[in-house]
């Protein structure tokens, strides 16, 4: 398995090592570790895993995930030290980059329709929607970045409550 397969399986079925949305805090530990920093607020908490970031909402004394994103841009500035050992042990060496054109690739190659879901308040990056499960795909658009970010690099993945409709 590689990385690409990891952001495939991410983009496609929304999950990490088998922890998604409404997931709990707990389960996500048991999933990726404790290596993580949380950032909390009354009812919301951020788990920043370096390369993952979770939030929860709290619901009712429960604490269910409500968004995941994969920030791949930070492999190019912490390298290897942004992966959880967890996922280094399922899916390998990750890569400083990752291009657009090879994930959108693979997800077309299975099946799946990617297309553009731009926001026009920004120029720097392009935002795609992985149409059959309502994934985001955040692409460099313009290279120059501090991170050394190339235009067609993928930024970032995002997972949301639109992708628990779509697989539910």
């Amino acid at each position: 398995m590689s990385a690409l397969d990891f952001y495939t399986h991410v983009a496609i079925r929304g999950d990490l090592l088998g922890a998604g949305i409404r997931s709990e805090p707990a389960e996500w530990e048991a999933k990726l570790g404790t290596d993580y920093l949380d950032v909390s607020s009354p009812g919301f908490i951020r788990r920043d895993y370096g390369l993952v970031e979770v939030s929860f909402q709290e619901e009712k004394g429960a604490w269910p995930c409500f968004g995941i994103s994969v920030q791949v841009h930070r492999l190019r500035l912490e390298g290897v030290s942004a992966v959880p050992k967890p996922l280094r042990v399922a899916y390998g060496a990750f890569p400083a980059r990752t291009k657009f054109a090879e994930l959108c690739a693979v997800l077309t190659g299975q099946g799946f329709s990617v297309e553009p879901d731009n926001d026009s308040s920004t120029t720097d990056i392009h935002r795609y929607r992985v149409v059959q499960s309502g994934a985001r795909i955040f692409v460099v658009a313009e290279a120059g970045a501090p991170d050394s970010s190339r235009e067609g690099d993928v930024w970032s993945l995002s997972v949301s409550p639109d992708w628990w409709k779509h697989v539910r």
